[in-house]
Formats: structure tokens, sequence, C-alpha cells
């Protein structure tokens, strides 16, 4: 037998061998070989757990309190990240030390790197007490340094305060509010969608008169409304759970309507028929056999959510209508960054809406591969 009649034979027995896993494979085995091949949404689904597990950490990774204040180090630029010193002897990571002056015409703080004070970068360091999760006392940080003197990365504020800290303390918020407000905003959009259009009739009129009614309600004067109502002693945690409730009550609509509109498409369909010839209740209809068809399309609307549920928050923060200080999420901390004159003299203050930018196009890039895994008539 030639050598070129072997290959061909495990050729073949490699196809064979091929077909009968994707025949054996269950489908969520099928969704995980399909989202694989999408290179780009696998990195953006790595990201995502990255910044969820970094806020979820943020006591432990944030190297010092979000509201520690530092009236000799505003506005002090980021430092960078250096591993060999002016003679180019290898130090390991440090930062440079600044010298901090005043323009004489503007009075606002200058700094400029002093190369002869190397403050080295230590990792699992004790400083500053806190309390994980408000619960668990500790003083162990990723990073930081022995000594009194401070490291800022990202620079820092207005009034001093590390814009690391504050980044990854305001992510915890912000990144909640999307996962929250989703969960509540699915519950009533796949309820309320899938009656309305299995159902159909003065059911359907009933829910998507609702859904108008909802839709048409100008949203920023509303905001404006609640922000003049809501009292400034109220505890800050209670006024995060009332924003979250209330986009989360204004975005089930847009869930609901695609619900409504596959339910609408497939509820005739001869699976559907059948189940309900062989005595099946409607509830089960809906969720063992109608939902299910559709999951692609609830995991492009689930993932595309979150993104809208986050830059809801930051936009009414940004503008003053949502959560306020002491409460620390990006929206706020972009406030800092309202005028031309503060991006001008401080433009790392806009780290917060570059972190806003790289979260929501993972979301986005997440959801094009996850769709295109859950859709049964992909290859």
């Amino acid at each position: 037998m030639t050598e070129t009649t072997l290959n061909d034979m495990q050729d073949v027995e490699t196809g064979t061998g091929r077909e009968e896993r994707v025949y054996q494979a269950t489908p969520a085995q099928l969704m995980w070989w399909r989202f694989k091949r999408h290179k780009v949404a696998m990195l953006s689904g790595i990201i995502l757990i990255a910044a969820y597990l970094i806020v979820a950490l943020a006591e432990f990774v944030a190297p010092y309190d979000a509201f520690e204040a530092n009236s000799r180090s505003t506005l002090q630029p980021p430092q960078a990240i250096h591993f060999f010193d002016e003679q180019g002897s290898f130090r390991g990571p440090f930062v440079y030390g600044f010298k901090r002056g005043r323009d004489p015409v503007t009075m606002r703080p200058i700094y400029v790197a002093d190369t002869t004070k190397v403050i080295p970068i230590n990792f699992f360091v004790r400083g500053q007490a806190y309390k994980f999760w408000g619960l668990f006392e500790g003083n162990l940080h990723l990073y930081g340094t022995t000594g009194p003197d401070r490291i800022n990365l990202l620079g820092t504020d207005t009034l001093g305060r590390d814009m690391v800290s504050r980044l990854i303390h305001g992510g915890r918020i912000s990144l909640s509010v999307g996962l929250i407000g989703v969960a509540v905003s699915f519950v009533l959009g796949i309820t309320l969608g899938s009656i309305s259009g299995y159902f159909g009739g003065i059911t359907d009129n009933i829910v998507q008169r609702g859904m108008e009614f909802l839709r048409s309600i100008p949203t920023i004067p509303l905001w404006m409304g609640l922000a003049a109502a809501l009292p400034i002693t109220w505890d800050p945690l209670f006024v995060y759970f009332l924003v979250t409730l209330l986009l989360s009550l204004i975005g089930w609509t847009y869930v609901a309507r695609t619900v409504r509109g596959r339910f609408l498409s497939i509820k005739n369909e001869d699976f559907v028929l059948a189940a309900r010839f062989c005595g099946t209740s409607e509830a089960k209809i809906i969720t063992r056999h109608m939902l299910p068809s559709m999951t692609s399309y609830i995991i492009a609307a689930l993932t595309l959510a979150v993104p809208d549920m986050i830059l809801g928050e930051t936009a009414l923060s940004f503008l003053g209508l949502g959560l306020r200080p002491p409460v620390v999420s990006w929206g706020v901390l972009l406030q800092d960054a309202q005028n031309l004159r503060t991006i001008a003299q401080a433009p790392w203050l806009l780290a917060p809406g570059a972190a806003i930018v790289i979260i929501v196009l993972a979301f986005n890039f997440l959801g094009d591969g996850l769709r295109d895994a859950a859709d049964p008539y992909s290859k």
C-alpha cells in the first residue's frame, strides 16, 4: 500500500472521528467549540473576567483608600514604571518621585520627575487597614511601598486622591449596576414578552400599551425630577439600589419587545404545535420549548443590555442626576472632567471614560461571539 493511500485513509478516519465527536457532543460542548473560534470574543471574555475579579477584590488590589486625600499631591501626573535607572542598572519595578513647584502665573502645581529619588514597587505589602466587603479586616495590598512615599500610577485628582484606587472602587459600583439591573430587567422582559407573544389578543394589547407608555416617558426630565425630590440625607447605598431599580424598570421594555417578536414568529412552528397536542401545559411550552429555541437572541440582548445599564448609570451620575459623592462610580469620577480647562491640565482624569469604553466594547464583542455560538444553524 502506497504512502499516499495511507495518508488518504488517515484523513478519512480523522474526518469520521470529528463527525462522530460532533454528533455525540452536547449542546454546551457545541457552543464552546464555536465560541473558541471567535478570538476577539475570547479576549473580551478574559478582559471582563479580569475586570470583575479586580473590582471584587478592590480592597486588596487598590493600594490606598479611595477617599484618602493628600493636599501635597493634588493633580499629580501619572508615574511611569521603570526597570532600569539613569545609569542603566536594573532596579526592578520602580517609579521616580516628583519635585513639586507652582506656576507663578496660574498658581497651579507643577511636578518635575526627580531621578535621584527611586521609589520601589513592592508586591503583597502591608498598608492601610480595610474591611473586605465590610466584613473582614485586613491590611494586605497587591502592591505599594514600604516607606512613606506614595505610588500614583494614574495620577491624582483635585484633592490628591489616588486615581487607581478610585477607579477600582468606582468599577465595583458601575459594573454591578449592569449585572443587577439586567437581572431585574430580564426577568420582567422575558416574562412579559413571552406572555405577550404567546397568548396575543387582549393580553398582548395590555402589555404593549404599557411598554409604549414607559418608553414615551422623557428620561432626562424624569431623572431631573427624581434628583430634585431625593433628599440629600438619604443613605448613598439606598440611592444606588434605587437608581438600579429605576434603570431596570425602564430597560425591560427592549428585552420584552425582542422576546415578543420572536415568540410571534415561532408559536405556530411544528414543535410548538406538537407539544400543545401532547397536552403540555402552557408554562412548559414557553419555558422548555420556546425560550430555549431563541437562546442566541436572548444572549445577544443580554450582553447588549449590560453595557446599556452601565452607560445609563454613568451618564446620569455624570450629569449629577444619579449617584452622588461620597459614592464612587465611574460616572461620579467623570464629574471632575466636565470642563476643558481641567482636561487640558489633567487629562488622566478621563481614565474612567477609557475604562467604560473598554468594558462596553468587550461586552459587545462577547455578545457577538456568544450569539454565533448559540445559533443552532451556524457551523
